[in-house]
């Protein structure tokens, strides 16, 4: 089946959580808590290496509300459930609808880190994958220094499959990273997922 054709679903509850797809008018509050976390975020992610205008979010906001519709990734932001308060973005990426894999990606406004609010969000995204999309494999990818990102999939009983060695430029460009490789899979035959596509 055509990826644009599947209704997935744009919302996704947890016990204290609302996963949803980026909406036009979200960029304020998305900017807001880059603002607010630029010190955790920057040695880690590309996007915060000069701190966006709130323009520029809104405008990677719509994009990726664009792109969720045309299943190019799918991206959610997660709000406090009964606060309605911005807690951060994951959601999925590098999709290969043939194979049935994925990357979650994930960032926390610092604000909220320590609570587990973003582990919960992964969990329930893996799961998501695994069983609503019945995807085969669901990967994390992080830097090897990067300790609090990796603290989410061991949590959550992710494999780590192999540590990539020098596999990456750090995102200031000076150095030389490793990448660990996270996973979880399912069994999966070819003749599931041919049967499946059709």
């Amino acid at each position: 089946m055509n990826p644009i054709l599947m209704d997935i679903q744009t919302n996704i509850e947890t016990d204290r959580l609302l996963l949803r797809i980026p909406l036009p008018g979200d960029g304020n509050v998305v900017n807001d808590a880059i603002k607010n976390s630029v010190t955790e975020l920057r040695p880690w992610l590309g996007f915060v290496q000069e701190v966006p205008s709130p323009e520029e979010t809104e405008a990677n906001t719509r994009e990726a509300h664009a792109k969720f519709l045309l299943r190019e990734n799918l991206r959610y932001l997660v709000f406090l459930k009964d606060t309605k308060e911005f807690v951060g973005s994951t959601g999925f990426h590098n999709i290969d609808w043939k194979v049935r894999k994925l990357e979650i990606g994930y960032w926390i406004n610092s604000i909220y880190s320590g609570k587990g609010y973003m582990t919960e969000s992964v969990d329930a995204l893996t799961e998501f994958a695994l069983v609503n999309l019945q995807f085969a494999r669901v990967e994390i990818r992080c830097e090897s220094d990067n300790y609090r990102s990796r603290a989410i999939p061991e949590k959550l009983d992710y494999d780590l499959e192999g540590i990539l060695r020098n596999e990456d430029l750090s995102v200031d460009g000076k150095r030389l990273t490793d990448t660990c490789v996270y996973a979880k899979v399912t069994p999966q035959s070819i003749e599931e997922l041919v049967r499946r596509d059709n």
